[in-house]
């Protein structure tokens, strides 16, 4: 007999997709414990397994996977072949229907951006001096945010967004969103934003060892930092940044103060998800579930545990964001399990970071 664990890992489908399967009665495990309510599963299902997850990660309906699995070992193999076409015919319709609307929409996109004018075109240059300590702490912040994709160059940088007397850096891959602010004076015009990538980010970074003020002046597509008699500067990226504004307002969630120490501990020690086959921009990665009570207690949840109320991440990514937030106490924001988690500040509401979660159920 296999355990649920030791089926997730050979099968390639998550714990949390096994007990889902169990409960839809499409793969049901030889015995479950009474007491404990483990389940386990008979070696002769472990093949029936691994198709399911070929059939999930093809994106067959639930419905016809119960007749796949029904039909599978019939000697009559023309009802799984019919099903198999059939999703295929659908996937293929899909991706057409998919192509005329990207199409659509890329004309649209067009339309829109002849009449735009970008946030940094201005009629002269913008100058401002900021605390270098606060745009280090800022910079260091947001850093671990910053996008690798090579598709999604905008991605590849830190936005400074310049608006009256603050400096807002922002960074994001899609997965995981950080925000940090530092005080300003000297802009006096409209907003001003520019997308710094992230070399010329980090030569700025080295020039902020004093604490003594820096100025940092936008020209066109041209930013430069200086620091006493040091200089960093060079060309922004030519493109424009997500309307970050959009993504940070969330329904509020069940607050945690977590002791960072301690909880980065248990995160590099405790449970992480057996089974999970996961891959990020083609790295792999470990994923762990997180459980706040309503006391504002926060749990590692083991695999057996009931995955209502919990929230999966990538575990790397959250002792990233940890290490981001600079702080022996962090606040953990948990909302729905589809909504992303927030690592906030207590005394800073302006700094914080949001890691998109990790769909657990198939």
């Amino acid at each position: 007999m296999r355990s649920i664990g030791e089926m997730a890992r050979e099968s390639g489908l998550s714990v949390s997709a096994l007990r889902f399967y169990d409960r839809a009665g499409v793969l049901v495990p030889t015995w479950v414990d009474p007491v404990s309510g483990y389940r386990w599963y008979d070696p002769g299902q472990l093949d029936e397994a691994r198709l399911l997850a070929r059939l999930r990660r093809a994106g067959m309906p639930l419905a016809d996977i119960r007749l796949v699995l029904a039909g599978w070992s019939s000697a009559d193999a023309d009802l799984v072949r019919g099903l198999l076409q059939a999703h295929l015919r659908r996937l293929e319709r899909g991706l057409s229907e998919a192509r005329g609307e990207f199409s659509t929409l890329h004309a649209l996109l067009d339309q829109r951006e002849n009449p735009m004018t970008s946030p940094r075109t201005t009629a002269a240059a913008t100058h401002l001096t900021v605390p270098a300590p606060e745009l280090a702490a800022a910079l260091d912040a947001v850093r671990f945010a910053v996008g690798a994709d090579p598709e999604l160059p905008m991605l590849g940088g830190v936005l400074f967004d310049v608006e009256d007397d603050r400096l807002q850096v922002v960074a994001t891959d899609r997965y995981r969103l950080a925000v940090a602010r530092a005080h300003a004076t000297g802009h006096t015009a409209d907003r001003v934003q520019v997308v710094v990538p992230v070399p010329l980010v980090d030569a700025m970074r080295a020039l902020l060892s004093g604490e003594g003020p820096v100025r940092l002046a936008v020209d066109g597509d041209r930013v430069t930092l200086e620091a006493g008699d040091r200089q960093a500067a060079g060309q922004c990226l030519d493109h424009d940044f997500p309307d970050y504004r959009r993504l940070v307002h969330l329904p509020a969630g069940r607050r945690a103060l977590v002791e960072v120490p301690a909880f980065r501990e248990a995160l590099e020690t405790g449970p992480v998800r057996a089974g999970e086959v996961r891959e990020q921009d083609g790295l792999a990665y470990d994923l762990s579930v997180l459980k706040v009570a309503d006391d504002g207690t926060v749990t590692l949840c083991e695999d057996g545990d009931d995955d209502q109320g919990t929230l999966a991440v990538n575990r790397a990514f959250l002792l990233d964001a940890l290490t981001a937030g600079a702080r022996d106490r962090l606040l953990l924001e948990v909302g729905s399990p589809t909504a992303p988690l927030a690592i906030r500040r207590p005394d800073d509401e302006h700094t914080f970071s949001l890691l998109m979660p990790v769909r657990l159920e198939d």
